[in-house]
């Protein structure tokens, strides 16, 4: 580029050296190659920043992925390592299934991804360096490389106003207490994958599926993407609390919040064992056990749509 720029200056150097040296140069023509010289040193410049390349996604150093040997089952599941662990230049997965990988890499829930159903049960098993110094963000971008160059994964972003749920402070005001620090407790897992919960009863079946989760120091937004795998919808955090708490929570999913005309989430009215068992409801169980409330509004939510995935991945 530089030699390029000395070429194309050369007649114009000449020029001012003519001038210096007073020796007569016609004006016009003075005139007429500077034009030339100006318009085409601008259209190198030009072409040269059109013609760069964006940064490359961030990768890890090394990384191994192979099949799980434990035959689909889903027992065994092992996420640790990476940025905000103790281990953070190394990340971990055994047994994991590839659609939570998804979910991971790029920050969603399971309702808001769309793939294929063998996603769910065929697992992997891998390893990955990070480079010293990788942030939570890079890292997350690390992981969806992963997929794009392993798994050739290619997917598209679509928006739809569904319904949602706003997490805020009940009527009579919150009844957690922040918890006490321990800096042994504070450590973090890293980033893990969505809960899996299981599935509630099938339209019209009686029963009633029952959750119970006793987690110490837990923030509103971890706390809000466990409500949004429970409920299978989007929960947002409005209550303004900042703090860590000790959360314990017992009910059973099923039917709606409590003066909320609209359906549950399998249609209809919520079967009657739901009604009549001695467990609260998930909405009053949050209301009545932590005083807080969910309320049912509509809101805008991400859907990522695979349009290709691989099964097998490329060799390590």
């Amino acid at each position: 580029m530089k030699c390029r720029m000395v070429l194309f200056l050369a007649p114009f150097i000449c020029l001012v050296f003519a001038a210096a040296a007073d020796v007569k140069v016609d004006q016009p023509a003075l005139a007429a190659v500077s034009a030339v010289i100006a318009s085409t040193v601008f259209a190198v410049i030009d072409a040269g920043a059109q013609t760069q390349t964006p940064a490359p996604l961030p990768t890890f150093e090394v990384a191994s992925v192979k099949p799980s040997a434990t035959g689909g089952s889903a027992r065994g599941v092992v996420v640790r390592g990476g940025p905000g662990s103790t281990d953070p230049g190394l990340a971990r997965f055994e047994n994991l299934d590839l659609f939570s990988f998804v979910t991971m890499a790029y920050g969603i829930q399971r309702y808001q991804l769309s793939g294929p159903d063998w996603m769910n049960t065929e697992r992997f098993d891998i390893s990955a360096k990070l480079p010293q110094g990788s942030t939570r963000g890079q890292y997350r971008l690390m992981l969806q490389n992963l997929l794009v160059e392993r798994f050739k994964l290619a997917l598209h972003r679509e928006k739809k106003e569904v319904p949602i749920y706003e997490l805020v402070i009940g009527k009579n005001g919150s009844k957690l207490k922040e918890s006490a620090d321990d800096p042994a407790a504070a450590e973090d897992r890293g980033l893990q994958p969505p809960a899996r919960v299981p599935p509630r009863p099938p339209m019209g079946v009686a029963g009633s599926v029952g959750v119970s989760m006793a987690v110490p120091r837990m923030s509103m937004e971890r706390f809000v993407a466990f409500l949004s795998d429970m409920l299978d919808r989007t929960v947002t955090d409005a209550t303004g609390l900042t703090g860590r708490y000790d959360i314990k929570l017992h009910g059973t999913l099923g039917g709606a919040p409590a003066g909320d005309p609209s359906e549950p989430q399998s249609g209809g009215d919520p079967p009657a064992a739901a009604v009549t068992n001695r467990e609260p409801s998930i909405f009053d169980a949050v209301e009545e056990q932590l005083g807080l409330k969910l309320v049912r509004k509509k809101g805008l939510v991400d859907i990522l749509v695979i349009d290709h995935v691989e099964k097998e991945p490329t060799a390590n």
